[in-house]
């Protein structure tokens, strides 16, 4: 297990200690340095220059899912958004592919990353499947003109996140949870090595979810994508992630391997439950 990656001044042996590395945790092939598709040491992030997040230290493995967890505020979407780039970092570094973030280009970075947040998205006299189509735009010329391997694109992209019913209707016509899996779709339209999700799941019911789920896992196995994601729910968590990032106070407390982070009382910890609610809550002792 990971030593925790909290400073606490009361506890000065550990305040050098070395950070979290996840690449250990479970290595796409080896934990090689080829296999990490994305990287940051000693990250800040926060907004209008004051730190959120502070001294974060993550490394991702090709065509695995990390899954973010832990309480309101402790800087999941923080996070996200800085890696994805819609939040400029405050300190550290982020490496994608074995280069510096900065390095990259706008469409570099939107061929190489895909995010879908849970913001509204208000878009006008579009279909869904146009919307979906957006997801093509780092490929197109400037006219935005989409070319045959785009559509071919497009149309797997709709086929893989089961929304055929829903691409001819109009984008905001569709409920929360419509929108959300058409979202999903854009974003496996652009075919990004990298896939950032926050909070995917806010607005599917059950069924959506657990579907959700076999779309990342079938991504991961066909294409060796990399998944991002925070997730709130500790039971989907449990099912579908390779690796666990535990988030309280805009620091890591603890991250490793589902079995890791489920046993023991580290979730208690994380949600200041009393020890031992957790594992009462999933029948086991």
């Amino acid at each position: 297990m990971n030593d925790r990656n909290k400073h606490r001044p009361e506890k000065t042996k550990k305040e050098n200690a070395p950070p979290p590395d996840l690449s250990r945790e479970r290595p796409a092939s080896g934990g090689q340095e080829e296999d990490i598709f994305l990287k940051t040491e000693g990250l800040t992030a926060g907004y209008n220059r004051i730190p959120f997040v502070r001294d974060i230290f993550l490394s991702l493995p090709k065509g695995r899912i990390t899954a973010l967890i832990g309480p309101n505020g402790s800087g999941k979407s923080t996070i996200l958004k800085t890696l994805s780039g819609r939040i400029p970092p405050l300190g550290g570094s982020i490496r994608l592919k074995g280069r510096s973030r900065s390095s990259f280009s706008r469409q570099e970075l939107a061929r190489a990353v895909a995010v879908m947040y849970t913001d509204p998205v208000k878009t006008e006299l579009m279909s869904a499947r146009e919307v979906v189509e957006a997801g093509r735009y780092p490929y197109t010329g400037a006219l935005g003109i989409l070319s045959e391997d785009d559509h071919r694109a497009v149309e797997e992209a709709i086929r893989t996140a089961h929304v055929e019913d829903l691409a001819g209707q109009d984008f905001m016509s569709l409920s929360d949870g419509q929108r959300q899996r058409i979202l999903l779709a854009r974003a496996i339209a652009q075919e990004a090595e990298l896939l950032i999700l926050d909070e995917p799941t806010s607005y599917l019911d059950i069924r959506y979810q657990l579907e959700l789920l076999e779309i990342l896992k079938e991504l991961c196995s066909r294409r060796q994508t990399t998944v991002l994601m925070s997730l709130h729910e500790l039971f989907l968590t449990e099912q579908i992630a390779d690796l666990v990032v535990c988030l309280k106070n805009g620091c890591i407390e603890q991250s490793g391997t589902v079995q890791e982070i489920f046993s023991g009382d580290i979730i208690d910890g994380l949600y200041d439950l009393p020890a031992g609610t957790y594992a009462s809550l999933r029948g086991k002792k």
